[in-house]
């Protein structure tokens, strides 16, 4: 299993403590240190089974300034922002081979174990 983490997060932190309270240690990635290129959000959108305007952070001041509410229904905008400013992107994710889920609340994660 993998997780999109950002150790700065509550709701992240929560989600990775969910993983480890079920006996798994998943592999860590720190988005916000290594952000993810438009590719990869492409790939984990399909995993999600949700378009990018289902998992962006639209309270995120970057979302505002970017003028992204207008841009909602543009998935190639979005995924360009998303890689751009990686704070965008809602948290934790957790991947485990071809299905994610959004770790908000970490029971979501249940699903995948």
């Amino acid at each position: 299993m993998l997780i999109y983490h950002n150790p700065r997060c509550r709701k992240s932190r929560e989600g990775l403590q969910y993983l480890r309270d079920n006996n798994v240690e998943p592999e860590i990635v720190d988005y916000m240190k290594t952000p993810l290129k438009e590719k990869e959000l492409m790939n984990l959108s399909k995993k999600l089974g949700l378009r990018p305007k289902e998992f962006i952070r639209r309270q995120e001041k970057d979302y505002k300034d970017l003028l992204l509410k207008e841009k909602l229904n543009n998935d190639a905008a979005l995924f360009s922002a998303m890689a751009s400013h990686p704070k965008l992107i809602e948290r934790p994710i957790v991947v485990n081979g071809d299905k994610a889920v959004l770790g908000r609340p970490a029971e979501n994660i249940k699903v995948l174990l």
